[in-house]
């Protein structure tokens, strides 16, 4: 069983909150050992738009596989910002430290910033406000203009609707990208903004689409990703002709064909394998491919035309 712990502050922005937890809810719909718990300063929290929620006020035992995500409150500045008591930032700290997770929506940097977990790593926040994380931080590096970071189990999203963005890419790391795309399609939430290679995952970028034949083709193919699935049989999977589909497909997803689809997809996840340590060679036959030539040319190809 695996814990999301929200932490929630005076002035939470309600989206923030509900985004990621609808995505790891339904996750656990789907089956997922996913519990979600609230934790506060307070029993009862006035969120922004007036809406009280209730949290516990103790921390549960967590471990590595466990999350805890910050979302982001209602202020003008960071500096202007709730309070949060050291007790808190000890807890972020130390499950940080411990093998967990930390992840924040928005404003929710800045409760990462006063625990600690934002120097020396990549962060990002809400655009109104990075300017000046950036200077209550200097020793962070503050990407701006993106959806989301991630730098050494510190995840950080620009804020409000980017939370849910966030919420599927960790989902996707750990369950790959086929039930990303099925909460994804289940939230109807098919529209990605801007990102780039590190922060957004292929099935989210290339899901930005009302095409219900390709995204039928998609479903396939990021169930199956790491084993043979001929352009034929896609095909006649979802009922068109190889020419139609190859149109539709190549039109929807901004000039991929099928095959380049899922080789994407296979080079994301062989590199979240070798991120995590595992060698070239068993990424590559995990991913489906015989032996590690074609993974080297592919890393090759995306190091060249990466901006």
């Amino acid at each position: 069983m695996s814990h999301i712990v929200f932490f929630l502050v005076p002035g939470v922005h309600l989206l923030d909150l509900a985004g990621p937890a609808q995505v790891f809810s339904t996750a656990a719909g789907l089956g997922h050992p996913y519990t979600l718990t609230y934790v506060a300063e307070q029993t009862r929290v006035t969120t922004a738009q007036g809406l009280p929620v209730t949290a516990r006020l103790d921390w549960p035992d967590l471990g590595p596989d466990d999350l805890i995500v910050v979302p982001g409150w209602r202020a003008l500045t960071l500096a202007g910002g709730p309070a949060i008591g050291a007790p808190a930032l000890r807890a972020l700290a130390e499950h940080r430290a411990g093998g967990g997770t930390v992840a924040s929506v928005c404003a929710g940097a800045e409760a990462l910033g006063r625990a600690g977990l934002l120097d020396g790593r990549r962060c990002s926040t809400h655009h109104d406000v990075q300017d000046e994380l950036a200077r209550r931080y200097p020793r962070a590096e503050v990407v701006r203009d993106v959806l989301y970071t991630t730098d050494d189990r510190v995840v950080t999203s620009a804020g409000i609707a980017s939370g849910i963005d966030l919420a599927l890419h960790l989902v996707a790391g750990r369950h790959g990208p086929a039930v990303a795309a099925r909460i994804a399609r289940e939230m109807v939430v098919y529209t990605r903004r801007n990102g780039h290679e590190a922060q957004a995952s292929a099935m989210l970028r290339h899901r930005s689409h009302l095409d219900d034949t390709v995204h039928r083709a998609q479903d396939l193919l990021d169930a199956r990703f790491d084993r043979s699935l001929p352009l034929p049989d896609l095909a006649a999977a979802v009922g068109v002709s190889e020419r139609t589909l190859t149109r539709l497909f190549t039109r929807a997803t901004g000039g991929l064909t099928p095959l380049r689809y899922q080789q994407a997809l296979r080079l994301e996840r062989a590199e979240h394998l070798i991120g995590h340590g595992t060698t070239i060679e068993a990424a590559a036959r995990a991913v489906g491919f015989e032996d590690a030539r074609m993974l080297r040319r592919l890393r090759a190809r995306e190091n060249a035309t990466a901006p």
